[in-house]
């Protein structure tokens, strides 16, 4: 049995959790894999700043830290943010796979640009972010907002009717305005639009979370993981002041 951990970036209720695990339906990954998913001690309140990214970056590293002891195969970043992917890949030799990257390199094998439609604007420089450092701007067709702020613990909750016009809408935009002929979906927390958008659009929907389960999947089995030449190991590891971090983060949040 093959076991990867799955990286949720906000503290979670056991509710909140069973709307990230919805997405394994779509994987339908074999029968030899195990999702097991687990959110961060502390977190920004959403993704919109430089500050939120740092933040970002240390707590989905500190989740991830003890993986490879705990006996998984493989981790899995569940935001297209990326957050922690590169600070883990130092630490771990298993494969860390994110969301982003998995979508945005995917969408190359089946289109030639492709369109990210999000739930707003503010995520546009996560994006940014990432795009730039896999040298692919000029394979972004454009971004595109349904102007609708998120909700990243519950997702959608009852908001359908609202949102997936307008996501659908947004994403017309992009094939027909801005030659996009492959759309991404711009998080995690709006995998519940996929099967929506898929039937609707004239062009391939991918989406992050799944595609990342199937990565993952496929590494395991091929025993393949990052380069260290890439990701080198710090000269001086310090886990535990991490952890340290993290755990002050979380009894601050906890405090009334």
């Amino acid at each position: 049995m093959r076991k990867v951990l799955v990286l949720v970036p906000f503290p979670m209720t056991p509710e909140q959790l069973e709307l990230r695990r919805a997405q394994a339906d779509a994987a339908e990954l074999p029968s030899d894999i195990e999702l097991h998913y687990r959110p961060v001690k502390a977190a920004p309140s959403s993704y919109v700043s430089h500050h939120d990214y740092v933040l970002a970056d240390l707590s989905l590293l500190e989740a991830g830290l003890n993986a490879q002891m705990d006996g998984y195969d493989a981790v899995c970043i569940d935001t297209v943010s990326d957050s922690g992917v590169a600070a883990l890949r130092s630490m771990l030799d298993i494969p860390v796979i994110a969301a982003g990257r998995t979508m945005f390199l995917t969408a190359l094998m089946v289109g030639r640009r492709f369109g990210i439609v999000t739930m707003w604007e503010n995520w546009f420089g996560l994006y940014e972010r990432t795009l730039k450092d896999l040298q692919l701007m000029d394979r972004l067709a454009g971004m595109r907002a349904a102007g609708l702020k998120p909700d990243n613990r519950n997702l959608l909750g009852g908001k359908e009717d609202e949102v997936l016009p307008r996501l659908y809408e947004a994403s017309m935009l992009l094939i027909e305005a801005d030659g996009a002929d492959v759309i991404c979906l711009g998080s995690t927390t709006m995998h519940e639009a996929h099967a929506y958008l898929a039937d609707r659009l004239p062009v391939p929907v991918l989406n992050g979370g799944p595609l990342s389960y199937q990565i993952a999947e496929a590494m395991t089995a091929l025993d393949l993981s990052h380069s260290r030449r890439a990701y080198p190991r710090p000269m001086v590891a310090k886990p535990d002041m991490i952890k340290a971090m993290l755990q002050a983060a979380a009894d601050q949040q906890a405090e009334p």
